[in-house]
């Protein structure tokens, strides 16, 4: 027998990680009024912080204990307790169509990586093409970059294998509520990453570990018929009567399929340009732009754990933060925040500066960063082309590459003298972590007034949230813009392109998804579509 017990609860001042099964042993045997030697196994399916209560920290669990045919335990009358039923993921009934030759994913991120996993494990031999490079050839671009070298526009925080959340936080938390979100857990664990991200209530992987993850599951499409071919740029789609036929690869080589899944990533510009000129209906979304802060992460723990900042058990603190302005009526809030890590230089184009964030799996780094960004919508991006939102992007990335200095410099201001209104001149406390480099300057030079005006505001709120949020030398490094896609591939309820037949768009990049663990779904949702409608390639 084996029962699912939930809202069990182990204090921080009696926790050690090595017996921590041992004390919820105990938990559970008293809450299901048997012996310890009653439960023979028991396993975490989630773990959560509750830190409310600073002087009291608890952890609360749900378990799984395995009583093996023990009966004394009357369902009725327990509290949290019912019997353990896993919720199965449940695989599609293969349709009939002709796949002619392979399917198509355009993209190695997460969409891409997990649709063909999904399409691999059926027999359906994907065909992927990144048109950056492996994760090991990127990561040489990438560190060369960062030590003040050449910056590759095919190769860098966001272009090549594994997307952009490869050179993040790893975080995989999500909002949405799915089972196949338990599905890409596992298979990331199958992978090589930590079995703690299947219960814990905030997992994240980490770029060190993310690394080999993502090589991990290109090995196992490949050994399951799959092919991954990298710096293989899609430059055109094929189109005949409003059907998609075919790609281009790197203006050279055709290659013919009727089905292909765009995974395109947030930052693919020169993709969106060329499938909208194609024909593929696009509309603008909304977004979100501002600036990477950095606190020391022992502020951050003392304000989030109090007296147990620093416990082993805890790890480097987190924090979410929003904040709504009555003057700009925007939003503002804390985003991708990364626990002991650094400021990374994530541009993809040349002559421009965006930010974002990073963390290795310990969280180990001096300081904790964090996207402080605000709220912006097609209304500001002065046009009403579907990709406007492009342009407005590449206008503040521009503004801050020349604030910077034009070096790829990044351009960094104090908190205390943005809010009074004065460009830096010299650094504090706080060292920042963003490489190249960085130059002393005034964020307004590369941000819109009402961002920086919600943006003061919001400070002046989240320091009487987190005291020392505001502090005078608390970083902030501009600018981030690459939030979410700043557009939306229209697509029919089978997840094909609303008048492209043929061609699926899918995950973040096609304004469908936001993170890891949401383009990986949306990417096994797609491939759940093909195999719906086509037959495994013999």
């Amino acid at each position: 027998m084996k029962l699912e017990i939930r809202n069990l609860k182990l204090s921080i001042e009696n926790i050690a990680k090595e017996f921590e099964l041992e004390l919820l042993k105990k938990a559970a045997a008293k809450k299901l009024k048997l012996q310890i030697k009653d439960i023979v196994s028991l396993k975490i399916l989630k773990k959560s912080l509750d830190a409310r209560k600073k002087d009291d920290m608890m952890f609360v669990y749900s378990i799984v204990a395995d009583l093996q045919g023990h009966t004394k335990v009357k369902l009725n009358d327990a509290k949290d307790i019912t019997e353990y039923s896993p919720e199965k993921y449940i695989e599609v009934i293969c349709g009939e169509g002709e796949i002619i030759q392979r399917p198509i994913i355009i993209g190695s991120g997460p969409a891409g990586l997990f649709c063909g996993l999904m399409l691999a494990e059926r027999g359906y031999k994907p065909l992927i093409f990144e048109r950056g490079k492996d994760v090991d050839s990127r990561s040489k671009d990438i560190d060369l970059f960062w030590k003040g070298g050449v910056f590759n526009e095919e190769s860098n925080v966001q272009f090549g294998e594994g997307g952009a959340g490869t050179f993040s936080d790893g975080k995989l938390t999500t909002r949405i509520k799915d089972n196949r979100c338990d599905f890409v857990l596992q298979r990331f664990v199958e992978a090589g990453a930590p079995e703690e991200i299947l219960y814990l209530n905030k997992p994240h992987i980490g770029t060190d570990i993310l690394k080999t993850v993502v090589k991990n599951l290109r090995s196992k499409i490949i050994e399951l018929g799959g092919e991954v071919r990298f710096c293989a740029k899609v430059t055109d789609v094929i189109t005949e009567n409003n059907k998609a036929v075919g790609v281009v690869i790197n203006e050279e080589e055709s290659i013919f399929s009727n089905v292909i899944l765009a995974a395109l990533g947030h930052s693919a510009r020169d993709t969106y340009k060329m499938i909208f000129e194609r024909g593929v209906r696009i509309v603008p979304k909304p977004f979100s732009i501002g600036v990477r802060i950095e606190h020391p992460q022992s502020m951050i723990d003392e304000a989030q754990y109090g007296k147990h900042a620093g416990h082993t058990a805890l790890g480097a603190a987190d924090y979410i933060l929003t904040y709504r302005s009555e003057t700009t009526g925007r939003s503002a809030y804390s985003f991708c925040m990364c626990p002991g890590g650094t400021v990374v230089a994530a541009a993809s184009e040349a002559g421009m500066i965006v930010t974002n964030g990073m963390s290795e799996f310990a969280r180990d780094k001096q300081n904790a960063n964090s996207a402080l960004v605000v709220s912006v919508s097609p209304e500001d991006f002065g046009s009403t082309h579907p990709l406007a939102g492009v342009e407005y992007q590449r206008t503040w990335e521009r503004k801050a590459f020349e604030a910077g200095g034009r070096n790829y410099n990044a351009p960094v201001q104090l908190v205390g003298d943005f809010l009074s209104g004065n460009a830096s001149s010299k650094l504090g406390e706080i060292n920042p972590s963003y490489m190249p480099g960085i130059k002393l300057t005034d964020m307004q030079l590369c941000l819109p007034d009402y961002v920086t005006i919600t943006l003061k505001e919001a400070l002046r709120e989240f320091d009487r949230k987190i005291k020392g949020y505001a502090r005078q030398d608390a970083l902030m490094t501009g600018v981030e813009t690459r939030t979410s896609a700043p557009i939306r591939i229209l697509r029919k309820e089978n997840m094909e392109s609303e008048n492209i037949d043929n061609f699926y768009p899918i995950g973040e990049g096609a304004g469908y998804a936001g993170g890891i663990i949401s383009a990986a779904v949306d990417g096994i949702k797609a491939a759940e579509k093909i195999i719906e409608q086509f037959k495994p390639i013999k």
